[in-house]
């Protein structure tokens, strides 16, 4: 299902998303990213909420966002309490909500101008 029908021009917009694939404006990624309202980090080595550490939550503290969608695939599933906490001592919130979800919700806190990254885990 398409999400937006027009083209915003000052932030990159999720167009579709599911457990597999996240199209960002019109190029497609079939591993996990993280995104931002001006670029796409496609080399996010998590491909499984299951496994994933503290250090994985490193690149996205970078970024210094408020708040983080983290995006679990096709159903909402929670990360361990250490990976919750590497946010949570840091400031950040995080919310986590399947991809699609992730998706409708970035589009609206990215169109607001919010300090808000997106985690798409994607699985192959």
């Amino acid at each position: 299902m398409e999400l937006n029908l027009e083209r915003p021009r000052d932030y990159l917009f999720v167009r579709r998303a599911d457990a597999r694939t996240v199209v960002v404006v019109d190029r497609p990624f079939n591993t996990s990213i993280i995104l931002t309202r001006d670029k796409v980090i496609d080399d996010w080595g998590v491909a499984d909420i299951a496994a994933m550490q503290p250090e994985h939550a490193e690149p996205i503290l970078a970024l210094q966002p408020d708040v983080v969608l983290l995006g679990t695939g096709a159903r909402q599933q929670f990360p361990s309490q250490a990976v919750l906490a590497a946010f949570l001592q840091r400031g950040v919130g995080v919310e986590v909500m399947d991809n699609a979800a992730v998706a409708r919700t970035w589009d609206i806190l990215a169109s607001e101008s919010r300090n808000v990254v997106a985690a798409f885990i994607l699985s192959q």
